[in-house]
């Protein structure tokens, strides 16, 4: 009975594993095919032109406003939630502090990411009269982020072996020292893993920056202080508005590319590493 039960598992494992490897092939297949015939170079350097605005022309300026959004993004998650689980896993006691910091960070995980858009818009557009722009986009998505790399951080920082770290402090060693000198080296592969794929979710949120940050058209910024064009915003214009279905593919195509390669980098800097 128990060799059939193994079986059955495994065949529902493998058929699982086909079916979603499918979905993946045809999803990024449907892309390629629709979206291929709209890449060139002018679709890439050039900015969106003709009437209505989007119909010809290229998409620089929203790559480059994609990329501004996700770097703010991920550089403020990335100093909170390292700061954050640094906090609830080396320094704090107290294990009822602990669940209380865990519960706040589970709330923000599970508010609507347009809820965010509108309290990014609430309080630092309207209250703190700070103007739309990358800083103010880029927070609201360091905000939908930052329990992603949180959790996965502390988590990282668990799995180390507590032997060696009381090793450290039995040596007279400071936490400062052995937190970064012992503990970042053996979690920076996880750690990376993390920021690379609250990056991506960043990179194709539309509703945070729907309000805060993302505008219709606007040339490439030259400051954190300018609003910018974002890929996702963009080509949901494009589809909703039914300016260009053709480029709306190409952009989706150029979306999806991006985040591969953002996805990529972390395997080739750690395979480099352990190269070394």
């Amino acid at each position: 009975m128990s060799s059939k039960k193994h079986l059955l598992i495994k065949i529902w494992t493998v058929m699982s594993g086909l079916l979603f490897l499918t979905v993946v092939i045809y999803i990024f297949g449907f892309i390629i095919i629709k979206g291929i015939n709209s890449i060139s170079y002018r679709f890439i350097i050039e900015k969106p032109d003709g009437f209505p605005l989007g119909t010809e022309g290229g998409i620089f300026p929203a790559i480059v406003g994609s990329i501004c959004f996700t770097l703010v993004a991920v550089i403020f998650a990335l100093i909170t939630a390292f700061a954050t689980s640094v906090y609830i896993v080396f320094y704090e006691k107290n294990e009822k502090v602990k669940s209380f910091i865990r519960f706040i960070i589970g709330t923000i995980a599970g508010i609507p990411s347009i809820v965010l858009g509108l309290f990014g818009y609430s309080f630092l557009i309207v209250y703190l009269n700070l103007e739309i722009s990358i800083l103010t986009g880029g927070i609201v998505l360091g905000i939908m982020i930052f329990p992603f790399i949180e959790v996965r951080f502390e988590k990282s920082f668990l799995e180390v072996n507590r032997g060696l770290i009381e090793a450290s402090y039995s040596m007279g060693v400071n936490k400062f020292y052995t937190i970064f000198n012992m503990v970042l080296p053996i979690c920076y592969r996880d750690m990376l893993s993390a920021i690379s794929m609250a990056g991506n979710l960043a990179m194709g949120a539309t509703a945070p920056i729907l309000f805060t940050g993302a505008v219709i058209y606007a040339p490439v910024p030259k400051s954190l202080f300018s609003p910018a064009m974002a890929l996702p915003m963009h080509l949901y214009i494009l589809i909703s508005e039914g300016i260009s279905l053709k480029n709306a593919y190409g952009t989706a195509l150029v979306l999806l590319m991006i985040l591969l390669i953002m996805n990529g980098l972390p395997v080739i800097f750690t395979m480099w590493k352990g190269e070394d």
